[in-house]
C-alpha cells in the first residue's frame, strides 16, 4: 500500500523580490535605483535629441538590462540586433508606448533556503502554502531551492492587499480551482485572503479536495472584530464542506487558522462531523506536541483537518518545527512543558529562520 504525505506551512512572507532590493548592501541598490529613475525621465521626454539616445542606450546596456526590462507595448524604443539593443528608434514618447519592469532575483538568501529545507524535509506530495505573493514565485522557489520537486503549484491573488496569498503545490496533476474571495455574509466579504479550493488526482485514481486558508491575524484586536471575523470565516469553511459527503469524500481543510483548538472563532469548524485534526488524531493525550507557534505561549493555530476516510487511512503526523529561530532555548525553558528540539544550524537569526511557523505533516495509506 503506498503512503501519500501532506502538509501546511506558513512560510512567512514568501515574496519574489526584484534584484535591485536583493543587495546586502544597500547604497549599491540605491544607486541604481538612481540610474533607473534617470532613465525614466529621458523616456518621457517629448523629444529625445541625439545625446538623449545615447545616454539611454548607455544607461540600458550597460547598467540597468539586468535589473530592468523595458516592454514595448505599442510602436518600438529601441533597434535591434537580435536581442542586442542597438539603438534608440523613437524620437520621442509620443512614438511608443511601453512600461519599466523590475526583474526579480533568485532566491539565494540564507532565510529562503532554511524555507525549502522544511519542505523537502517533510517529503510531502501536496503541501498548502500560506503567505506567498503570487504563481510564479512559487514555481521560481520550487526550481531554484527545491530541484523542481514539484510538477504543478496553483495561487490565485486574493483579497489581502500585501499579496498575502494561500497557494498548493503538488506532485500530481490538479483539476478544478475554485475561489472564495467573494464569499460574503450579508454585505461583508468573508475571507481575509480566500479559501482556495482545490482538487488533486492521487495515482490510485482518487480524487483529493483540498481547502487551502488562512484565517484572520489576532493581532491588533481590541474590539473583538478579528475573532468575529475569524468565526464567519471558520462557519463558512463549514458551509463549503456541507456539499460533500465527509464519511466517502477525501477532503483537507489546511493552513494557518490564527487561533488554537479551544478558542470559540474556530469551534463551527472544529466540531464539523467527520472531520478529524490529525495532530489530535496523532497525540490524543499531550496537546504540548501539537504546538505549531510560540509568541508568549505555544500554540497550535496551523492545522490539517481530514474527512473520515483519510483519519481511517492515518498513518503518521507532526510538526517540523526547526526552521524557527530560538528553537532549542524555547523547549528548554519550558519547564517540561515540551519536547527539547533544536532549530537547524543554519538558522542562526530571526532574520534567516524559515518562518515563525511549525510546518504540519501527516501521512496516510492510500
Amino acid at each position: 500500500m503506498a503512503v501519500f504525505c501532506f502538509a501546511s506551512f506558513n512560510v512567512e512572507n514568501l515574496f519574489g523580490r526584484s534584484k535591485v532590493f536583493n543587495f546586502k548592501d544597500h547604497s549599491i541598490g540605491d544607486q541604481i535605483l538612481t540610474k533607473i529613475a534617470e532613465f525614466s525621465t529621458l523616456l518621457k521626454k517629448a523629444q529625445y535629441t541625439s545625446t538623449d539616445k545615447d545616454r539611454i542606450v548607455q544607461l540600458f546596456t550597460e547598467d540597468l538590462k539586468s535589473y530592468i526590462k523595458v516592454r514595448e507595448d505599442r510602436g518600438k524604443l529601441f533597434k535591434k540586433r537580435g536581442w542586442i539593443v542597438t539603438g534608440v528608434k523613437a524620437d520621442g514618447v509620443s512614438e511608443w508606448d511601453g512600461t519599466i519592469e523590475f526583474k526579480t532575483a533568485k532566491f539565494s538568501e540564507v532565510a529562503r533556503k532554511n524555507t525549502a529545507k522544511v519542505i523537502k524535509n517533510v517529503k510531502a506530495d501536496v503541501v498548502c502554502i500560506v503567505e506567498a505573493d503570487n504563481r510564479p514565485t512559487l514555481r521560481a522557489f520550487d526550481s531554484h531551492l527545491m530541484n523542481s520537486r514539484y510538477k504543478y503549484e496553483i495561487l490565485i491573488d486574493a483579497n489581502d492587499p500585501r499579496g498575502i496569498d494561500v497557494g498548493l503545490y503538488s506532485k500530481h496533476p490538479i483539476g478544478g480551482v475554485w475561489t472564495h474571495m467573494f464569499d460574503k455574509i450579508g454585505n461583508k466579504t468573508v475571507f481575509s485572503r480566500d479559501c482556495l479550493e482545490v482538487e488533486v488526482f492521487l495515482p490510485n485514481d482518487k480524487k483529493l479536495i483540498v481547502l487551502c486558508n488562512h484565517f484572520k491575524s489576532r493581532g491588533y484586536d481590541y474590539s473583538g472584530t478579528a475573532s468575529q471575523k475569524r468565526k464567519r470565516q471558520a462557519k463558512q469553511v463549514a458551509e463549503i464542506l456541507g456539499k460533500y459527503d465527509l464519511t466517502t469524500d477525501w477532503i483537507i481543510v489546511a493552513g494557518d487558522l490564527n487561533d488554537n483548538p479551544l478558542s470559540d472563532p474556530l469551534n463551527p469548524l472544529l466540531t464539523v462531523d467527520n472531520m478529524f485534526d490529525i495532530l489530535k488524531e496523532k497525540f490524543p493525550n499531550d496537546p504540548d506536541k501539537c504546538w505549531t507557534y510560540y509568541y508568549n505561549q505555544f500554540e497550535q493555530i496551523d492545522y490539517i483537518l481530514v474527512s473520515k476516510p483519510l483519519k481511517d487511512r492515518l498513518n503518521d503526523a507532526g510538526v517540523e518545527r526547526r526552521g524557527i529561530h530560538k528553537l532549542k532555548t524555547l523547549t528548554t525553558s519550558s519547564n517540561g512543558l515540551v519536547d527539547v528540539e533544536k532549530e537547524y544550524d543554519s538558522v542562526t537569526h530571526w532574520s534567516n529562520a524559515a518562518s515563525d511557523h511549525g510546518a504540519v505533516w501527516a501521512k496516510f495509506e492510500i
